[in-house]
């Protein structure tokens, strides 16, 4: 995308697939809060509060405290170098970069069409505005896109992993270049 961005539309080489599979886990916690609603009801028929699980099958795992961000870049290039920065920032515990995505996007009253890299960053949640603030510093759209989503469940070796190399960067702090 040439000097500006919008929304993304992400078509071809499985990406669409991809995504389409990460929104699935997203739906899950809305399910599983619909099927507590007869306890809750219950629970407070009989007076006594409802309960609610704190950690994802006693893993230790807190669902949401890591998120998947979603970051696309022009080019390969360019992916690569704001890849290694926010992971030797520890602002990211791993980067996978999935080339050759098409995005379809409105951008200025025109519907524009280009090749991009996305990327997929696994970092804790609470580090996602910062992670944010140093993606817009190094990235060369007038307007990036950075969203991301919470990790609800996951293998938790992983999840451990990911919490334990992004330890050293303070949640308050934003790291920029």
């Amino acid at each position: 995308m040439r000097g500006g961005r919008g929304p993304a539309i992400l078509l071809g080489g499985g990406a669409a697939l991809l995504l389409s599979l990460l929104w699935m886990p997203a739906l899950l916690p809305v399910a599983s809060r619909l099927l507590l609603l007869p306890r809750a009801l219950l629970s407070m028929a009989s007076g006594s509060p409802p309960t609610q699980p704190s950690q994802a099958s006693g893993s230790g795992y807190v669902p949401g405290s890591v998120s998947a961000a979603f970051v696309t870049c022009p080019n390969e290039k360019v992916a690569k170098e704001i890849a290694r920065a926010v992971v030797e920032k520890r602002l990211a515990a791993c980067v996978n970069l999935i080339p050759q995505i098409t995005s379809i996007y409105e951008w200025k009253g025109k519907t524009e069409e280009d090749s991009e890299v996305l990327m997929m960053i696994k970092t804790r949640s609470s580090l996602v505005p910062a992670l944010t603030d140093f993606v817009r510093s190094l990235h060369p759209y007038e307007v990036a896109e950075v969203i991301a989503l919470p990790v609800e469940q996951g293998n938790s070796p992983y999840l451990h992993w990911v919490h334990q190399v992004t330890e050293a960067v303070s949640d308050s702090s934003t790291v920029l270049p």
